[in-house]
């Protein structure tokens, strides 16, 4: 049996803990999808994380059109069954009103189209009690009226009867406004709740929205301040680079342009001077002819 040193359990030690750091390290480089040596995760962090804000402000954004989109579509449903309820109602009340006050056989001018005229007329007349027997029938005459106090009495009852009759259809028109009136309140004020709700759900996922763009456009205007330093910076060096080449050219034109002008001036000088000169040798070199002497003293003036 071989007796265990303490160095050599530290040896062995050190060993196993080498060959597990070779194996971890094996893991991460030979694993394309832990491998991250020689990458920015800093920067993949930054990416993933705008990544995810923009994901989650598109998908607020989208939740909120189409929470408006259903809100919009629940509103304009409720309107439109306002609208052909009401008009239902008015359509039932006109025709209410049609049957129970505006009925044909009350017209003063029902006797001359009625269509069962020809079957309920009868003869010129039967008795004085006749109700048929009309004036302009010319079957009864004054002092004939014999049935005077009778008619007379007959007329107030009906009279009467009409009077109750359309009083009882009054009330009961009133009674049913009333009713129209309370359930269409009731109907109004279950909108107006549904409505408070909707507004409510709609400011809430506003908020939302509205937190998560604040976040997101915070974001992106600290990268972009800082892109538009750099760039303000390289504009600067760029600019400063140019004009001091444009003052560099403009120097040198400037010298080009006196030095044309001095040359100019100098040759102008030369001719003049040439000239000059060409000009004495001609007048002091040259004799007077008869022809000079000649030219003088030839008129009275």
């Amino acid at each position: 049996m071989e007796i265990v040193e303490p160095k050599d359990l530290k040896q062995h030690f050190s060993l196993a803990k080498r060959r597990h750091m070779e194996l971890c390290r094996q893991k991460r480089i030979f694993n394309a999808r832990n491998r991250i040596i020689g990458g920015d995760t800093k920067a993949w962090d930054v990416q993933v994380r705008d990544q995810k804000i923009k994901e989650a402000t598109e998908k607020a954004r989208h939740e909120s059109f189409a929470a408006e989109m259903r809100q919009n579509d629940k509103t304009t449903c409720l309107l439109e069954d306002r609208e052909r309820r009401d008009r239902k109602e008015l359509c039932k009340a006109i025709n209410d009103f049609q049957q129970n006050f505006q009925k044909p056989e009350t017209r003063r001018e029902f006797d001359l189209s009625d269509p069962l005229a020809l079957k309920k007329d009868r003869v010129p007349r039967q008795s004085d009690n006749d109700v048929w027997n009309t004036v302009s029938g010319m079957q009864k005459f004054m002092g004939e009226d014999l049935n005077f106090h009778e008619r007379k009495k007959f007329q107030q009852e009906q009279n009467r009867e009409w009077s109750l009759q359309q009083q009882k259809e009054w009330k009961d028109a009133r009674a049913d406004q009333k009713c129209a009136e309370d359930f269409y309140m009731r109907t109004r004020l279950q909108f107006d709740e549904t409505a408070q709700h909707l507004q409510k759900l709609e400011n809430a996922t506003r908020r939302a929205v509205c937190a998560a763009v604040k976040e997101f456009n915070k974001t992106q205007r600290l990268q972009e301040e800082e892109r538009l330093r750099d760039r303000l910076w390289d504009r600067q060096r760029v600019e400063h680079a140019r004009e001091t080449l444009l003052l560099e050219r403009q120097g040198r034109r400037q010298q080009r342009e006196l030095r044309r002008a001095l040359d100019c001036s100098n040759l102008g000088l030369a001719k003049e001077q040439l000239l000059q000169k060409k000009y004495m040798k001609e007048v002091y070199t040259n004799q007077p002819t008869e022809e000079y002497f000649a030219q003088f003293n030839t008129r009275s003036r």
